[in-house]
C-alpha cells in the first residue's frame, strides 16, 4: 500500500499558505449565495402541501415532499411548464407578471427539415433539468421575478393566419408590461412576433439576430417562410433596417437574394471569423451601438443553428462552423444587460435532436438572458414577499 507515497513531492504534506482566491468569481458566488433570499420557495412548498396533501406517514423527511407534485421536484415528473412556472389559463391577467414564456409551435414555414412545431414541447420538458438558480451571475429567478406560463399562440395551417394569432398573442403579452420570451417554431416567426412588439412600442425598435442565415429574402417559394422574418419586419416602420445587427452569419446556406437585400438597405453583419477576431465584448459592443441608434426598445432573436451543427444537431438548417455554445450565451448576456423588449429562440426541432441538448442549449439561453436582465436591473417588480 506504499504506492502513493512517491506522488506530489514539492506538494505533498506542504505546509505553505495557500494562495489568495477570494475575489476569483467562483469564490465570490459561493459568498453570494447567502444573501439570495428564499421566501419563494419556501411559500411554493408550503403551498404544494395544501393543495397537494401531506406526504404519506412512512416518508421521513417531509419539509418538502407532498402526496400531489405541486412544486418543480423532482424534475422527471409533474406538468411540463417552463421551469415549472405556473401555467396561466386567464390570460387576461397576464399583466400580473414579470415574464411570460410562450410556445410558438409553428413549422410550416420551414423550406427543408420541419419538426420545430415541437420545439416548445422539447424545451419546456428538459427545462425541468434546471432550478431557478444560477450560481455564477448569483440570481435565483424564483426569489426575483413573478413567471408564468402562458402555454402556445394557437396556429392554424395557414401561414398568414398564425402569423396574425402571433402577433396578437405577443402584443398582448407585451402590451400589458410583461416581457415575453417566445419558444419557436421556424424563424418565420420572428416576423409577427417583432410586429406585435413594434406595435406597442413607442419609438424605433432594434433588433439584434444571432444566426447563420441571414434571413432577410423578401419571399421563398412564394411564402414569408423562415429565411424571410427580417425583409418583412424592417418593412415596418418603426422598425429600420439600420438597427438590424446579425451576428455569426456565414456558411453555404446564406442565399445571394437575402444579402442583396440585406446590402441595399444598410444591415449589419459580423461573421463568426469576425467575432473570433474582434472578441466577444467588442462584438456586443457594436451589436448594442447598432441597435440602439435612434431606437427606444430592442429586440433579441436567438436562432439556434447560429451554433455550430455539433453542438445543435435538432435543427432545420444544421451549419458546421457557429459559435460555439460558451460564446453564443456570453453574446446573449451581454446583450442582456442592457434590457430586451421581448426574447425568441427558434429553429428547434426535437425530431432530430440527440439527448435533448438542442433543446437544453435554448432553455439555458433564456434563462441566461433573464438572469442578467435580473442583475441589471433591467426587469421584475410584480413580485410580493409571502405574508406570514
Amino acid at each position: 500500500m506504499s504506492f502513493y507515497k512517491g506522488h506530489a513531492p514539492n506538494h505533498r504534506e506542504h505546509q505553505r499558505e495557500l494562495p489568495d482566491v477570494s475575489q476569483l468569481e467562483g469564490m465570490k458566488a459561493l459568498r453570494a449565495e447567502g444573501d439570495l433570499p428564499a421566501a419563494q420557495w419556501h411559500e411554493e412548498v408550503r403551498r404544494s402541501k395544501e393543495h397537494g396533501l401531506e406526504c404519506a406517514d412512512s416518508i421521513e423527511d417531509k419539509s418538502e415532499i407532498s402526496c400531489f407534485q405541486r412544486t418543480d421536484v423532482p424534475p422527471w415528473s409533474g406538468i411540463n411548464t417552463f421551469l415549472k412556472v405556473p401555467y396561466l389559463e386567464d390570460v387576461r391577467t397576464v399583466g400580473d407578471y414579470d415574464v411570460a414564456f410562450v410556445g410558438v409551435p409553428f413549422d410550416i414555414g420551414c423550406t427543408y427539415r420541419t419538426g420545430t412545431r415541437f420545439g416548445p414541447q422539447g424545451i419546456r420538458r428538459i427545462s425541468s433539468l434546471y432550478t431557478t438558480y444560477n450560481y455564477e451571475l448569483g440570481v435565483d429567478l424564483r426569489e426575483s421575478l413573478k413567471m408564468c406560463d402562458v402555454g402556445d399562440i394557437f396556429c392554424p395551417a395557414n401561414i398568414t393566419k398564425s402569423h396574425d394569432q402571433i402577433t396578437k398573442g405577443v402584443a398582448h403579452i407585451f402590451s400589458h408590461g410583461t416581457l415575453p420570451i417566445i419558444m419557436g417554431g421556424d424563424h418565420s416567426i420572428g416576423y409577427p412576433c417583432a410586429r406585435g412588439v413594434a406595435q406597442c412600442v413607442e419609438g424605433k425598435v432594434g433588433i439584434i439576430h444571432l444566426d447563420r442565415h441571414v434571413d432577410t429574402q423578401d419571399k421563398d417559394m412564394d411564402e414569408i417562410m423562415h429565411t424571410c422574418p427580417w425583409f418583412h419586419a424592417t418593412n415596418l416602420a418603426n422598425v429600420p433596417p439600420t438597427n438590424l445587427v446579425q451576428l455569426g452569419i456565414g456558411g453555404w446556406q446564406v442565399p445571394r437574394s437575402g444579402v442583396k437585400k440585406g446590402r441595399e438597405r444598410g444591415s449589419t453583419i459580423l461573421t463568426v471569423e469576425d467575432i473570433e477576431r474582434i472578441g466577444i465584448d467588442k462584438t456586443v459592443e457594436i451589436a448594442l451601438e447598432v441597435a440602439w441608434k435612434g431606437a427606444s426598445a430592442v429586440y433579441l432573436s436567438f436562432d439556434i443553428d447560429s451554433v455550430d451543427a455539433g453542438f445543435v444537431p435538432g435543427t432545420g438548417w444544421p451549419e458546421p462552423g457557429g459559435f460555439l455554445p460558451r460564446e453564443a450565451l456570453a453574446i446573449l448576456r451581454g446583450v442582456a444587460k442592457e434590457g430586451i423588449v421581448a426574447m425568441e429562440v427558434v429553429e428547434v426541432s426535437p425530431p432530430y435532436d440527440i439527448s435533448d441538448i438542442t433543446s437544453l442549449l435554448a432553455a439555458r439561453a433564456m434563462v441566461d438572458v433573464l438572469a442578467t436582465m435580473t442583475r441589471h436591473g433591467r426587469i421584475g417588480g410584480r413580485l410580493k414577499a409571502p405574508t406570514a
